[in-house]
């Protein structure tokens, strides 16, 4: 999971994009970039950390320029930030600056096949640097010296042929203009904002909270298979670029991973959340027989749980109560990469008020449960605060199966859902009940927002991919690679604390 950004203004860029960044900086904070376009130049600075860290004001007066890209990245185990850090550059042709959301999925068969007869050099293991190289060739391959509409939605059309996986991409060309890219199923966000004056400006992002802070007002949802072309004249070009698109978009987006505030193919994420706990409730309520619970307080584990546990509460006709404080600068932990640092950073990053669980039973509300970490330790917390039955109900149904699409979960060995069953998995955690959202009522409450869609990814809950690349061979590379690179994460975390 990564946050994109590209503009073309009338104005200088470099702010706009800072302050996109800010708004993105939930989707990823392990490094932070920015390339602009100025005078057929390009101008740019990536560093690792947040996106405040990364930039002072003297970055942002050398990033000129009015059309640019910006990138915040997700922390992935065992990669160096630096050299990961995104927009990636090639020079040729034209200049070309790529910002990348997602994962390909054929990654293998681009390197032995596509780049086998291709003059272009491959630096890294990263799928974006191929991504790029994949779109700097057949724009190379139009032989065109002015970078014109058509060349690109020819350039995009043979890219979804070489390219399978889930992405989301804004690319800059130097002296030409913004492209933005989506996968034919959709399945990484992708929004276009304007902002209307005697020359419109143009943005394109990953969530549609960007638009709105920074005063754009929505144009549309960029449609699967679509390329996306603003040329530096502020001219708006599109076109579908694949013969059978679909809308299936990640489901784990309106779970967990985009804002309350955004809307995402026409779904606000705020009501979608809202719905989901309205149908958690009546799982919670075939529970309790005859609907008579002895539930006396509904508190969600924050932040993302708590519009779930507005309507859970009220359907119980129970107080709702903020009973954990959390401290907002210890990272996420479910991609932290060794056990006991992550039930470290969950002591730190949480703290129990005990007069809201001094001798009640309290119904905690969490958005998803992937290692447990967090919920363990929520749990034991509660208890030592004076609970005297602690039961657990998540808005989304049990992970058991790796993401590979764009979302750096663990291998499913580590999934606290693995193999097990409910009434295991509340053993293991000690809770009192535990209850899980249905796929079919998940489903049901993000589809209510927008029934045109054709479907949904959610992959992580059934093991569906609908991709041919997804063999029981990958997936068990998938894993070996994730395991080897939480090790050597782990070795570099404890190096460190030893220096």
């Amino acid at each position: 999971m990564c946050g994109i950004v590209g503009i073309v203004s009338s104005d200088p860029v470099s702010q706009e994009l800072y302050d996109a960044l800010l708004v993105l900086q939930h989707r990823g904070q392990d490094s932070a970039g920015i390339v602009t376009s100025h005078d057929q130049r390009c101008h740019s600075y990536k560093q690792a950390g947040l996106v405040s860290e990364v930039f002072d004001e003297q970055h942002l007066q050398g990033l000129r320029g009015n059309m640019g890209i910006g990138h915040v990245r997700y922390p992935t185990a065992g990669t160096s930030s630096f050299h990961e850090a995104q927009p990636l550059y090639v020079n040729s042709p034209y200049g070309i600056g790529l910002a990348h959301n997602g994962n390909l999925t054929n990654v293998r068969e681009l390197r032995e096949q596509y780049f086998r007869n291709v003059p272009r050099h491959i630096n890294t293991s990263s799928d974006s640097e191929l991504f790029l190289n994949v779109l700097a060739n057949e724009l190379d391959s139009r032989n065109r010296c002015v970078v014109e509409p058509e060349n690109v939605f020819d350039a995009v059309r043979k890219l979804h042929l070489a390219c399978r996986g889930g992405y989301a991409v804004v690319a800059l060309i130097v002296g030409s203009g913004i492209v933005g890219i989506r996968d034919p199923r959709g399945i990484r966000p992708l929004i276009l904002g304007i902002k209307r004056g005697v020359t419109d400006d143009y943005i394109i992002a990953s969530e549609s909270a960007v638009l709105s802070v920074l005063g754009y007002e929505i144009y549309r949802d960029v449609l699967p298979g679509e390329a996306i072309f603003i040329d530096r004249q502020g001219q708006l070009h599109a076109q579908v670029c694949h013969d059978n698109p679909s809308l299936t978009p990640c489901i784990f987006e309106h779970v967990y991973l985009a804002r309350p505030d955004s809307v995402l193919d026409n779904i606000s994420v705020y009501k979608a959340r809202l719905r989901m706990g309205d149908k958690l409730a009546d799982q919670i309520l075939d529970r309790f027989p005859h609907g008579e619970h002895d539930i006396d307080v509904v508190i969600p584990i924050p932040e993302t749980s708590r519009t779930a546990a507005i309507p859970v509460a009220n359907r119980l006709d129970v107080k709702l109560r903020e009973g954990f404080v959390k401290n907002r600068y210890i990272g996420r932990t479910f991609i932290m990469p060794e056990q006991s640092m992550r039930r470290k950073s969950v002591r730190q990053k949480l703290n129990a008020i005990q007069l809201e669980f001094e001798s009640k039973n309290v119904l905690l509300i969490e958005d998803s449960i992937v290692r447990g970490t967090t919920l363990s330790e929520s749990i034991r917390q509660a208890r030592i605060a004076g609970a005297k039955k602690v039961y657990v109900a998540s808005a989304a149904p049990p992970i058991r199966y790796p993401n590979v699409f764009g979302i750096d979960l663990p291998t499913s060995s580590e999934f606290l859902a693995n193999n097990r069953n409910e009434e295991q998995i509340a053993n293991r955690i000690g809770a009192d009940m535990l209850v899980y959202q249905t796929l079919p009522d998940l489903i049901a409450a993000a589809r209510e927002g927008n029934t045109s869609v054709d479907g949904f990814e959610c992959s992580v809950f059934d093991g569906e991919y609908y991709n041919p690349d997804i063999s029981p061979d990958y997936l068990m590379a998938l894993s070996e690679i994730r395991s080897n690179a939480s090790k050597v994460a782990t070795e570099a975390a404890l190096a460190f604390q030893n220096f």
